[in-house]
């Protein structure tokens, strides 16, 4: 069930910020990582194809044309987490997740269960009956992801989820990311600004400039990209370490 889009545009009001992007397809199984600097369009290529922003062009997922579902049919099959969280501040973790999974229409017979597992894969079960609006930063964007990955739909796009994060919660969620859209066979695509992050977590990258796609396709290949540098107004440092891992060092 992999995802097509070509020729999409997405607009702010009158302004256009993604333009005419045709990338290669997105696969079940795999983690795309999508880069570029600040106000390349990564965040409206997300919520276009999401369908939060009027996007033009064609977003096809199993032969489905997901601009011409229903709201409710859409967010079945495409899942959004924002870069900033908001809820009702007064409902519990666990409430707030569960919630989460009914309001989409995935509730069964064990929604207490499923939105139980996702608390304790992202290690913040113990948090279960704290209000929301008392948890930091780091801890409600936690909270976000779970309502994201509570229910199996087959595409998941994730804005910055690792920005209000520390270095330990970043690894632990996007190697939880890699491990579901395995398990999942979903599409999983995050915009992520931590290049190195990038570059050990994602099967495959996208890069955006200007609203435009500069670059896709492995890790490695993008990052040592010419493009890429230029991107981002940087010399980068590409190499593999004795682990396999790529580590991305940026200079002046």
């Amino acid at each position: 069930m992999a995802l097509h889009v070509a020729d999409l545009s997405v607009a702010h009001g009158r302004r256009r910020v993604v333009h005419g992007a045709s990338p290669a397809p997105f696969r079940p199984g795999t983690m795309t990582a999508l880069i570029g600097p600040n106000a390349a369009g990564k965040s409206s290529f997300l919520r276009g194809l999401a369908g939060l922003l009027p996007a033009r062009g064609s977003i096809r997922l199993h032969d489905a044309e997901v601009t011409r579902l229903r709201a409710a049919d859409r967010v079945r099959r495409v899942r959004y987490v924002p870069q900033a969280y908001a809820t009702t501040a007064a409902l519990t973790v666990f409430d707030t997740v569960l919630l989460a999974l009914k309001q989409r229409g995935f509730g069964g017979r064990d929604d207490e269960g499923a939105a139980a597992a996702i608390l304790g894969r992202l290690g913040i079960a113990d948090l279960s009956t704290r209000p929301v609006g008392a948890l930091s930063g780091g801890q409600q964007q936690l909270v976000a992801i779970a309502q994201g990955l509570v229910a199996p739909a087959p595409v998941l796009l994730l804005d910055e989820p690792t920005s209000a994060l520390d270095l330990n919660r970043q690894l632990q969620v996007l190697a939880l990311l890699q491990r579901i859209a395995m398990e999942r066979e979903a599409i999983v695509i995050v915009a992520l600004h931590d290049l190195a992050l990038a570059g050990r977590h994602a099967d495959r990258i996208l890069l955006l400039r200007e609203g435009e796609i500069a670059a896709d396709g492995t890790p490695e290949a993008v990052l040592a990209s010419a493009c890429c540098a230029a991107a981002y107004g940087v010399s980068l440092t590409v190499e593999r370490n004795s682990r396999g891992s790529i580590t991305v060092e940026a200079h002046l």
